[in-house]
């Protein structure tokens, strides 16, 4: 969505959003960490004292972009899971959506893993991030029968998309045909091995 704003410096409009969407832009354009408040505030058309209203700092525009990613993540992770009622299934979804997500969302991507706060400052990113294990969990405990072994079948899944997800941005897939879809399949075929294992050690 895009926000347009007075020269006057008074915004019209939602501020806080226009105010994160010219963070994401500054996002996509340097990093996470390449850009000041000053600059986005000159982005996004409002005084330097705008963000104030809304943001203490930077980080704290930054913790509630990454609290929105989690948020779209938690959208697109639900749409997964529920494409399917075989547990299994659903968190292999879950691993594609997940390397989907990082593809088609680079910006929030980044933020929601490469801004480095302090959560305990920003319960918003915690309260996102439970949202996420919570809605996850019940899948996972469909196969394991264990919060403990859940909870570690979900990092383990996670962390093969995530890694997917890191290569598959930075170009170290090599020239593929089409690498989105590649890294998706190879998530997805991570899953249903690391799924196939924890079904064997309790069996």
């Amino acid at each position: 969505m895009t926000v347009k704003a007075r020269r006057s410096g008074q915004h019209h409009g939602d501020l806080r959003n226009a105010l994160e969407q010219a963070a994401l832009e500054l996002v996509s354009e340097r990093g996470p960490h390449g850009f000041t408040l000053a600059e986005a505030c000159r982005r996004a058309g409002v005084s330097p004292s705008a963000p104030y209203k809304h943001f203490a700092d930077r980080d704290a525009l930054l913790a509630s972009l990454a609290a929105r990613a989690f948020r779209v993540q938690h959208a697109l992770f639900e749409a997964a899971l529920d494409s399917t009622p075989d547990a299994a299934a659903g968190l292999a979804a879950f691993a594609a959506a997940y390397v989907r997500f990082a593809a088609q969302e680079k910006a929030l991507f980044d933020i929601a893993f490469g801004i480095g706060v302090d959560a305990k400052r920003h319960p918003e990113l915690t309260e996102a991030g439970t949202a996420l294990r919570d809605l996850l969990m019940p899948v996972a405990l469909d196969i394991t029968h264990d919060e403990a072994a859940a909870f570690d079948l979900i990092v383990r899944v996670a962390a093969a998309a995530h890694g997917e997800s890191v290569f598959l941005q930075q170009g170290i897939l090599g020239a593929e045909p089409e690498p989105l879809a590649s890294a998706e399949q190879r998530a997805v075929e991570t899953a249903r091995a690391v799924i196939s294992q924890v079904r064997t050690s309790a069996s």
